[in-house]
């Protein structure tokens, strides 16, 4: 059966350019010439996907948006904004209103079917309950207590690799509830949120709901995004973090937690719920000093220090405090070091493209993929999978070439 797509606009041409495009592309059409219009007949269609321009009378594309993520019905319906407008500031503000993708006119047909094609696969990528197991996945938490040292970085990049290198679906779970950044790293709409998740009562969490929530990214990594609004994190309670984390590690092989830069009591969750806890570190002072503050509070926690891994990321290119003097200060060794790479980790912030997918090649790229190797489940590093990955190859090579040396 084709998908259904309903067209939202108020000229009469691009509707018809758009239903061209939809047709010939094997998509089944619909149009409506208003908001109002297309509100009151979408139960009607329920259409798999929906376009919507911006500049309309009466209700205007960001206002009709709105209403449809508020319904139940279309709440995770894929919305593209396809629009004249082609500012910053108006791509945002459609993504801050829930839209999933923006299009800007006039378009090419092929562009737009194709834009379409994988918005509608992002959607059908979800997790059943039939799909969970009494196998609990491995939990990796990353964290600091000190900002701006790459910590969503790493986490994202981390959550991509070992998808990418195992052909698994891997969790992300933003627990920087304000303002956390996971779903940007990975240029994903906030079309759902851990807001949603605090709307319900804890004994309505289930699998699926979980799963229709995250956001599928392409890499096969399912993300639970951070609120849109500061608000709307204090909603979210330790006992609803310890539940979802509960579920999400029955459903995914490996559950990448980016923690909150502090130990706030659900970071505390997230720290008890972790297998392993990779703590971020910039070689200078305050850094430093922040993370000798994390080990004596992890020590006073009892978290196992030697599944503690601490990983020195090189953020400015020179004048840095030396590796031995840290670990000294520490009186825990670096296990990983990140070189300075400025234009690769701004390149992929900027545009949401972690290097370990888009680039992996690079030596930056190359070693998120060594990295998410080395965290990877003992029983997967030591067996050969039946259809190696791209990367799992990659990565093979690179361990051959070493053991020569």
């Amino acid at each position: 059966m084709a998908p259904r797509v309903l067209a939202i606009d108020d000229n009469q041409i691009n509707l018809k350019m758009i239903s061209a495009t939809l047709v010939h592309g094997g998509f089944e059409s619909y149009i409506a010439e208003s908001g109002a219009d297309a509100l009151s007949r979408v139960e009607q269609i329920k259409p798999d996907l929906i376009i919507l321009d911006i500049d309309m009378p009466v209700m205007d594309g960001y206002e009709v948006c709105q209403i449809l993520r508020k319904r139940p019905s279309t709440s995770h319906t894929p919305i593209m904004m396809l629009t004249a407008h082609d500012t910053l500031e108006e791509k945002v503000r459609g993504f801050e209103v829930g839209a999933d993708d923006y299009m800007t006119k006039p378009f090419q047909p092929a562009e737009l079917q194709a834009r379409i094609k994988g918005l509608l696969r992002r959607s059908a990528q979800t997790i059943s309950v039939s799909e969970t197991s009494n196998k609990e996945g491995k939990v990796i938490a990353v964290f600091s207590l000190r900002g701006g040292v790459g910590v969503s970085t790493m986490a994202s990049n981390l959550a991509v690799g070992l998808s990418q290198i195992w052909g698994k679906q891997v969790a992300l779970i933003d627990l920087a509830l304000t303002m956390g950044q996971s779903a940007l790293m990975l240029n994903l709409a906030l079309r759902n949120t851990w807001a949603d998740i605090a709307k319900v009562n804890l004994s309505e969490i289930d699998p699926d709901f979980i799963s229709n929530v995250m956001l599928k990214h392409k890499s096969g990594v399912n993300v639970l995004a951070a609120p849109r609004y500061s608000v709307d994190a204090e909603l979210i309670t330790p006992e609803y973090v310890e539940r979802v984390i509960g579920i999400v590690k029955k459903m995914f092989p490996y559950v990448i937690l980016d923690l909150s830069h502090d130990f706030s009591e659900t970071t505390l969750v997230g720290v008890d719920q972790a297998d392993e806890l990779v703590i971020i570190l910039a070689p200078e002072l305050a850094s430093v000093r922040a993370t000798v503050g994390a080990l004596e509070t992890l020590n006073q926690l009892q978290f196992p220090v030697e599944n503690i891994k601490i990983l020195l990321n090189w953020i400015f290119e020179k004048r840095g405090l030396a590796r031995k003097d840290i670990e000294k200060v520490l009186k825990h060794p670096i296990q990983l070091v990140m070189p300075f790479a400025s234009e690769t980790f701004v390149s992929g912030i900027n545009l949401g493209e972690p290097p370990v997918l888009s680039s992996p090649n690079s030596p930056i790229g190359a070693l998120f993929e060594d990295i998410s190797f080395a965290f990877s489940a003992g029983e997967d590093q030591e067996s050969t999978p039946a259809s190696p990955s791209a990367a799992w190859s990659r990565v093979s090579e690179r361990f051959k070439v070493k053991q020569k040396k």
